[in-house]
């Protein structure tokens, strides 16, 4: 695709995909729910504040395309594949690469381009050189050879197709459903260890809305499994996300004293909002586009952007958390948040502004973090499945 259109041919192609909102004149007097398709097709529900909001965004969109397109124009097509710091230093450290570099990590975090995502993310996550150590058969391969097998991974998959993201207009369809069957049980069978685990429909389903290919977006959750997230995060007893959660709670104390404080004082467990976030890594609470400007950077810097975002979230919402009288309140105003923040930039500036310029947090320090939490956590869960055990053993008896 990306080799046969002229870049005049790509940004006519990213225009046109994202259409301007033309709220009516009487809607705009009054606080009236609209609704519209996204650009990836899903249903969004809000005021008119935030059809404005979302037009503004589409228009930074195609700032951000004019951008990328100047940059190709000036440095080549793929100059952004030029930008490995540790083998340039080898090398003597080229200065074009450390600018390369710089200025795509600052790109990034304003965003892909829509239409460039699928070509940046494959290439600078991994997932292209983790194709390329197999035969060019080996996806359809795998599909063909476990078509047909039932295991407790097929079965839970089965069960979750219709529940996610039920009414998108493709997602949401026979043909759908057949695309994210194949790419979720297909992996389930590539590693044994993790099989299937309940938010990965909805990663692998995002995927294929932005990567197209089912074989694309089976590379790309290979990738994020096996290199970009902590391991065990999907793993039967969840071991990583666990870690990821007395990670965040962490931060959160060290971070946001007050609102930890006071959360803590209405016994409010930030897990309850948490969990799913970075199960889900924010793609059943975000608005689409704002998720994927995260997995933008996610793909690019590491899973250590999952706290920025998270506690970015928290810190936006400080004032109101503040005045919470109860956990329902808590809940309320973490899910309003989440559900219109239709600005990627809003949350963002805070998640790089607020808490990068810290110096803490970097993929290093996030690591040994990790490694002082990871003994907790397993004998938390080996102290479950010795009580599990034990129950299981009064009943038989």
């Amino acid at each position: 695709m990306y080799g046969t259109q002229s870049k005049r041919d790509l940004t006519l192609e990213m225009q046109s995909q994202i259409p301007i909102l033309r709220p009516s004149i009487h809607s705009r007097r009054a606080n009236i729910t609209v609704k519209f398709q996204d650009l990836y097709g899903f249903t969004v529900e809000g005021n008119v504040d935030d059809a404005n909001i979302i037009n503004e965004v589409r228009e930074k969109v195609r700032e951000q395309g004019r951008v990328w397109w100047s940059l190709e124009a000036s440095k080549g097509a793929n100059w952004y594949l030029q930008t490995d710091v540790s083998s340039a230093l080898k090398a003597s450290l080229k200065f074009s690469v450390l600018v390369n570099a710089i200025t795509l990590k600052k790109l990034i975090r304003k965003g892909i381009p829509p239409v460039l995502r699928p070509k940046v993310w494959f290439s600078l996550s991994g997932a292209a050189k983790k194709k390329s150590t197999v035969p060019d058969s080996y996806y359809n391969d795998l599909i063909i050879a476990v078509e047909g097998k039932v295991t407790p991974a097929t079965k839970q998959i089965d069960h979750d197709l219709p529940r996610t993201f039920p009414g998108h207009p493709w997602l949401d369809t026979p043909e759908g459903h057949a695309s994210l069957r194949r790419v979720l049980v297909g992996y389930s069978f590539r590693d044994s260890d993790v099989g299937y685990c309940q938010g990965l429909n909805y990663v692998a389903a995002l995927l294929l809305l932005v990567m197209k290919t089912e074989e694309d977006a089976f590379w790309m959750l290979a990738v994020l499994l096996e290199n970009v997230l902590v391991n065990d995060c999907y793993s039967s007893n969840l071991s990583g996300c666990h870690v990821e959660q007395r990670v965040f709670k962490d931060l959160l104390k060290k971070k946001c004293p007050s609102i930890n404080a006071h959360l803590e004082s209405l016994e409010f467990d930030v897990s309850l909002v948490a969990t799913e976030w970075f199960l889900c890594l924010f793609s059943k609470s975000l608005p689409s586009e704002t998720t994927l400007r995260v997995w933008d950077v996610l793909f690019y810097e590491g899973a250590k952007v999952l706290f920025n975002v998270a506690l970015a979230i928290f810190k936006m919402k400080e004032e109101e958390l503040l005045m919470a009288h109860h956990v329902g309140d808590v809940i309320n105003v973490i899910q309003n948040t989440t559900h219109h923040l239709f600005d990627p930039d809003d949350l963002l500036t805070v998640a790089f502004d607020k808490f990068d310029k810290l110096g803490f947090m970097t993929s290093t320090n996030i690591s040994k973090e990790r490694k002082k939490q990871e003994p907790a956590v397993m004998a938390e869960l080996d102290q479950r499945l010795r009580r599990l055990n034990s129950s299981n053993l009064e009943v038989d008896s």
